[in-house]
């Protein structure tokens, strides 16, 4: 079951708002009446008249958790939603730059500031660079004109089935205007071959349930700062050229035969874009890995 948490928090975040606010300017006013009319009573003791008082001016047991959630709950909310926002790795698609159970952190203003929930862009700070590791919204997939799903760089954006409300993480292969190729396990872009640096075999945690022997580890320089990728030579994995649309983005995991991307579902279009993958703090996958707790992705 998928739960929408940005959803959750804003929801929590109006309600408690909106107790707050009516018993400030609904109830409030009533029960200071109440306290003033009991200050004006001569014949109680200061004891009795404070006591009474105190009753007059309690506030209803839901008004108090609203006093008290709201504030915590609109700093959650703002700095999930504008600051940065906690991912867990759940696949090895990733590997090996991220492995499962690694927790990231994202960068939610690396790309411009969004609502919640709503996701609409409402201040640009910036675009998606040739290299970088983001967090997306799973755009479904998609198809052309007759139906089929996108292989070749259609500009349609009509989901086959509803799309799912889930957050994936690949590696920014192709900007708006770019033909891609991937051949042989290499990729091109507008025609120059991507360069690539043997590194040697993988070794390290495998995936459950998945075999990763032969799997060879290499050094890829998408940008100024290369990163490591990984393929299995026995496996051929989908080849082909595609042409990115305007305001959308190839994508691809850095396990090359053992990601399901842009190859298999189309483009990410930038109105699915949730931030950049910026630094691991977390891996727990049946215990902490205290190496890569602090390890910066690149």
């Amino acid at each position: 079951m998928n739960f929408d948490l940005a959803l959750i928090l804003v929801v929590l975040t109006a309600l408690t708002g909106v107790i707050w606010l009516i018993d400030k300017l609904a109830f409030a006013p009533a029960r200071n009446r109440r306290a003033v009319s009991i200050e004006q009573i001569a014949a109680l003791s200061d004891a009795e008249r404070k006591a009474r008082m105190q009753e007059a001016l309690r506030e209803p047991v839901i008004t108090e958790y609203a006093r008290s959630f709201f504030p915590v709950l609109v700093l959650i909310l703002v700095f999930r939603s504008f600051i940065a926002e906690p991912f867990k790795i759940p696949s090895g698609s990733m590997m090996p730059t991220l492995l499962v159970g690694d927790f990231i952190l994202v960068n939610k203003f690396s790309y411009g500031l969004r609502l919640p929930v709503l996701n609409n862009r409402i201040v640009d700070l910036g675009e998606p660079r040739r290299g970088d590791v983001i967090v997306f919204r799973y755009p479904g997939y998609q198809c052309d004109r007759e139906g089929v799903p996108v292989r070749s760089g259609s500009p349609c954006y009509e989901p086959l089935s509803p799309v799912p409300k889930q957050d994936y993480i690949k590696r920014v292969i192709g900007l708006p205007g770019d033909e891609v190729t991937y051949r042989n396990k290499v990729i091109l872009v507008n025609g120059v071959e991507i360069a690539q640096t043997y590194v040697g075999p993988y070794i390290g945690p495998a995936e459950a349930g998945r075999n990763l022997d032969g799997a060879q580890v290499k050094d890829e320089m998408l940008s100024e700062t290369s990163h490591r990728m990984m393929t299995m030579p026995r496996n051929a994995g989908l080849e082909g050229t595609w042409r990115v649309p305007e305001a959308s983005y190839f994508v691809m995991g850095d396990n090359r035969d053992g990601s399901a991307d842009s190859r298999y579902w189309g483009f990410v279009p930038e109105a699915n874009l949730v931030g950049k993958a910026i630094v691991i703090w977390m891996n727990w996958d049946n215990s902490i890995d205290f190496r890569r707790i602090g390890t910066v992705i690149n």
